[in-house]
């Protein structure tokens, strides 16, 4: 009888050790990480979808504030959506320079590769820059904005061939409703917007802003895939490296078109005839500049953590939110057809959402499933 006492309290007593070992709390510490990860990224991406909103809606509505009080040098507003990178250069000197990327020995892209990288991405930011401008400058707010829309279903398509990304039917019927909600207000009446530009001058805003989201969506696609084909950095000194370098490199090609356009000589005239005053002129591009800067910022930040289309999401939500302070402080008319093609959008909208929250639940499932799976296996399991 005491023989057996014995065995069942030595029995007990190694059961306890094994709960009582490191490992055991270990896994349970291990096991808490992944749930801090994840709320670090949520977080992230918060901050970086902030930054998207805000910057774009400011920037858009100074743009027209420019143009509607006196601008007129379209190399002028394109030159503020880039040069204000100087903004960030206080970023860069703060962020460490040694990456993940030199711990685990991957080697770090050559001198002529990251040239000719970067020199890519500012040739196309300058032309998109341009085009966005020649958009806002013959084209309401509201306009503008809603035909921006379209920028998602060029990035879905652009994102199936470079990103490998699928195309479900809800993605799909997202991509019908934006396409459509621009092309009403492509074959809109346009009598009421014509007050203030001619009709030749609003189609070529309507075609130089489809244009613009066309280049501005296979840019967001290209940087996806250089980041994961070429850069391969996991650091916050990727992001803001891509956008300081790229919007070098806009700044000075833009530069040259304005000297060799000549309109140069007319900046001066220009500020001295700003409706709000030389002072205004000045901040008005100041702070145009800064908002651009925020907002490629926040996108980068959305590419590099999540994907090219969710930053273009993103982007496309923030879309009503001109329009409707356009409205306030630039009196755009509310017409039917952009009241429809403001609908259209939204339920394209919606579609995406709805599918990435079904992507989101099937993620959670497999995670689940997984983590099931590998407690049945533990041996602390087996009784």
């Amino acid at each position: 009888m005491e023989e057996a006492q014995e065995q069942s309290s030595i029995i007990k007593g190694s059961e306890a050790k094994e709960m009582m070992s490191p490992g055991i709390f270990q896994g349970d510490l291990q096991s808490d990480a992944p749930c801090l990860r994840q709320y670090t990224w949520w977080l992230q991406v918060a901050v970086y979808t902030i930054l998207t909103l805000a910057g774009q809606t400011v920037g858009v509505l100074l743009g027209r504030l420019y143009f509607d009080k006196g601008g007129n040098s379209e190399w002028m507003a394109t030159l503020v959506q880039n040069i204000g990178f100087p903004v960030l250069l206080p970023f860069l000197l703060s962020s460490p320079s040694k990456t993940r990327n030199q711990e685990t020995g991957i080697v770090r892209p050559s001198f002529v590769v990251l040239a000719s990288t970067y020199t890519f991405l500012g040739l196309c930011l300058a032309g998109e820059s341009l085009l966005y401008s020649l958009g806002l400058k013959y084209l309401p707010v509201s306009t503008f904005s809603l035909i921006n829309a379209s920028q998602l279903a060029f990035n879905a398509l652009f994102a199936y061939f470079l990103n490998s990304q699928k195309l479900t039917p809800f993605i799909i019927n997202s991509l019908v409703l934006l396409t459509l909600s621009s092309v009403v207000l492509v074959i809109q009446d346009d009598s009421e917007d014509s007050n203030k530009t001619s009709n030749n001058k609003y189609k070529a805003g309507v075609i130089c802003t489809i244009a613009a989201s066309a280049l501005y969506s296979f840019m967001l696609s290209a940087t996806q895939l250089i980041i994961q084909k070429i850069l391969k950095k996991e650091t916050f000194r990727l992001i803001i490296d891509l956008t300081i370098y790229k919007s070098l490199v806009a700044t000075v090609a833009i530069t040259i078109g304005i000297f060799v356009s000549g309109e140069w000589k007319s900046l001066k005239s220009e500020m001295e005839e700003f409706k709000l005053g030389k002072v205004s002129y000045i901040m008005t591009l100041l702070w145009t500049a800064v908002s651009w800067q925020v907002f490629d910022l926040g996108c980068n930040g959305l590419i590099f953590k999540v994907s090219s289309l969710f930053s273009n999401v993103i982007s496309v939500v923030g879309l009503p939110v001109a329009p409707v302070l356009a409205v306030v402080f630039f009196h755009d008319k509310v017409t039917g057809a952009k009241v429809l093609s403001l609908l259209l959008a939204l339920w394209g909208f919606i579609s995406y959402v709805y599918q990435q929250y079904l992507d989101d639940m099937k993620a959670k499932a497999d995670r689940n499933s997984t983590s099931n799976e590998v407690v049945e296996a533990s041996p602390v399991g087996i009784k």
